[in-house]
Formats: C-alpha cells, sequence, structure tokens
C-alpha cells in the first residue's frame, strides 16, 4: 500500500464546512488579550502566539484542531476533523511538515507509540461529522492503527460485532491509550462511556466504565479521554477523563477504580502525561455562579501529587484544607475551548482547539 493510499483515497465524507480565516477568532472575540500576555502561575508562565502555524487556510482548510503529538524526530502531529487534510505535520516553528488524511470526518483521538524503534499512531473518529451547511451528523465510530505517513496497520471493529455492546448500546470513541506492553485501551466517551481494552493486536480483553455499576465511583461519564500513566514505572495506572463529572478517575490497568481527582469547574480533556506533570486542556469552565460557561476555555497543569499548580488562560488554583476549590475562566479569555496539549522537550506547551472558528493551534512559549 502506497504512501497515504487508506486514509486519502478511502474517504468516507464529502469535505466540511469551508474554514474561515485564521485570526477570524480574534476579530470576533476582541476580549482576548495581546500575545505578549504573560498567562499561567506558579512557575508555570506563557507567552501566547496564536500565530505559531505557518499554513494558509485556503491551500490547508482547518475545523476543529482536535489533538497533538510528538514523535520521535520532534514533529508535532495533530488531528483535525477536516477532511481535506486530517493529519497536519509541523516542526516547532510552526511550519508545515507534511499533510495527509481525507477518511476521518469525524476525526479526534490522536495516540502515538514506538514498536521496535518505529512510531505508530493510533486515531479515533469519533462517529461526527459536519455537512456543507455546517450541520452536524452521526455515523459509526472507528478506530485505526497506522504508520505516522498514514499506512493502515489495522482498524479495530465496532464492539459490537464481537458481542461486547448491545444493539442499543452506541459507539463513538474518543480517545486511545497504549500500556507499555501494546495493550490498547478506547475510550468511548460520545458513546457508552466505556473503556474496551485489547491487546497489541486489537484482540479484544474485557471492558469497563459505563453508567450502571453499584459503585458509582466506578462509572464513567463522558469518558473524553484515557492516558496511561507511568509515572512509577513499577504501578502504572490508567487516569480516565469523566468530563461532565469534572474529575479524572484513576484505575488499574485491568479496570479497577482506585481514586478519583477532583477538578471542581473544570470540564477536563484528556491528561498529558510530562515528567512528573499532568497537562490538560479545559474545554470549558463553569461561571461564578456555577454554570458552564460555553466559548471558554484553558490549561490546567498538576504536579506529581496531582494537585493543580497553574492555569494558563485560567484563574489561579485556590485550595481551602487541600481541596481544590472551583476554578473559573479569567477574566481575559486567551483559548476557546482548549481541547488538547501537547509539551515539547523544552516544556512549550502547544494547545489543539476545539469550535475556535478554525483556528490553528496556539503554541505557549515557557518563560
Amino acid at each position: 500500500m502506497e504512501r497515504r493510499n487508506f486514509i486519502k483515497n478511502s474517504a468516507i465524507a464529502s469535505a466540511l464546512v469551508a474554514a474561515t480565516p485564521v485570526n477570524s477568532f480574534a476579530i470576533l472575540h476582541k476580549d482576548l488579550k495581546p500575545d505578549d500576555q504573560t498567562i499561567g502561575q506558579g512557575g508555570y508562565t506563557y507567552k501566547a502566539d496564536k500565530g505559531w502555524a505557518k499554513i494558509s487556510v485556503n491551500s490547508h482548510p482547518l475545523a476543529n484542531c482536535h489533538e497533538m503529538v510528538q514523535d520521535s524526530k520532534g514533529r508535532l502531529i495533530m488531528l483535525g476533523d477536516h477532511t481535506q487534510n486530517n493529519i497536519l505535520i509541523f516542526d516547532k516553528s510552526g511550519k508545515l511538515l507534511d499533510y495527509w488524511g481525507t477518511a476521518l470526518p469525524g476525526g479526534h483521538g490522536l495516540t502515538i507509540s514506538k514498536e521496535g524503534g518505529e512510531d505508530f499512531l493510533l486515531l479515533t473518529d469519533c462517529g461526527w461529522a459536519v455537512d456543507k451547511t455546517g450541520n452536524s451528523y452521526g455515523q459509526s465510530g472507528q478506530v485505526l492503527k497506522t504508520t505516522v505517513d498514514g499506512k493502515l496497520i489495522f482498524a479495530i471493529g465496532h464492539p459490537r460485532t464481537i458481542g461486547v455492546y448491545k444493539d442499543n448500546e452506541p459507539f463513538k470513541p474518543t480517545e486511545t491509550a497504549v500500556a507499555p506492553n501494546g495493550d490498547i485501551y478506547v475510550a468511548d466517551g460520545y458513546g457508552s462511556d466505556y473503556i474496551i481494552h485489547y491487546d497489541s493486536k486489537g484482540q479484544y480483553i474485557r471492558h469497563f466504565g459505563g453508567h450502571n455499576n453499584v459503585n458509582k465511583d466506578h462509572n464513567l461519564v463522558n469518558a473524553h479521554g484515557i492516558t496511561v500513566d507511568t509515572r512509577d514505572k513499577n504501578n502504572p495506572t490508567l487516569i480516565c477523563t469523566s468530563r461532565e463529572e469534572n474529575c479524572f478517575k484513576v484505575f488499574t490497568m485491568d479496570g479497577k477504580f482506585i481514586k478519583r481527582i477532583d477538578m471542581p469547574g473544570m470540564y477536563v480533556c484528556r491528561a498529558v502525561i510530562n515528567d512528573q506533570n499532568i497537562y490538560a486542556g479545559v474545554c470549558w469552565s463553569k461561571d461564578a455562579s456555577g454554570n458552564r460557561f460555553d466559548y471558554s476555555g484553558f490549561v490546567t497543569i498538576l504536579d506529581k501529587d496531582n494537585k493543580v499548580i497553574s492555569n494558563p488562560g485560567g484563574a489561579a488554583p485556590v485550595y481551602k484544607n487541600g481541596v481544590l476549590q472551583p476554578t473559573l475562566q479569567a477574566s481575559s479569555r486567551i483559548f476557546q475551548h482548549g481541547h488538547d496539549v501537547c509539551v515539547d522537550e523544552d516544556k512549550n506547551v502547544y494547545v489543539c482547539q476545539w469550535n475556535a472558528y478554525h483556528t490553528a493551534p496556539v503554541k505557549l512559549t515557557r518563560v
């Protein structure tokens, strides 16, 4: 199979709604501060560069920039849901190096793994797409394993085909994670909220989570992300997002609940591990009345003890008697719907945004 053949030549939907200019987000939201503003707290402070990505919306239009990872060559690989170019590959200066992909109208989750010295990608299509008029429509989700240049290794089928799901249980996967032994975990965050555990070849092992456990702590509500936490090398765990509950839930590798990490006021996306810290995009926050604040969003950073230490674009974290208090949007907005982050070797952070007027990822340079 030649380079890009699978994903470029097996399109399953027509092109999405045309992208608007990259700077439209700033034009529509005049409360955004200039790029030279320092954001963040507690030693994790940054300068925001909204013009980091050097692309033309005419030749490389964007819809939603969902997730980003860094490969072994230091390249930044982004997955979005515009089928003219699902995958965009940048260097750290924002120069576009490559692009491919036309078959993921619901391109949502992107995970990178290494096997035998080679990088591989796990991609999820969450089963939602946008037609030419801008209206959303549903389809069945899918999970694909590819090389970094788009050659298909295998696809994981709908869990109903192997008797895991009932006919009335939807499957709209949002994320994957890969364990040290190669096992694959799929988060069905827009479907039935299960975490589905497969071996490295995509063969089913078990599933957990969902909505109907006797112990409610085992339930997940919008299981938007999943990450393998290897900060303790001898005891890896799974960090699962339960976004509607404003928390992360930690499970053993075989699906037993351990604890929850409450993130009050924050609708967090997947946890991204870098050294001993957790980074995450916050897709929405709550307002002072406790209601969800649309068109908000920021980044949150936790330390090795899972304590929030900085909220770039959000209010500073406040703890009372060891309990994190509800975290609100900062008075001036930098981001709209922070969906994912990628941290490079210099500790700069790249922020992908959802529903942000077709804008490219924002680079946060550590200061």
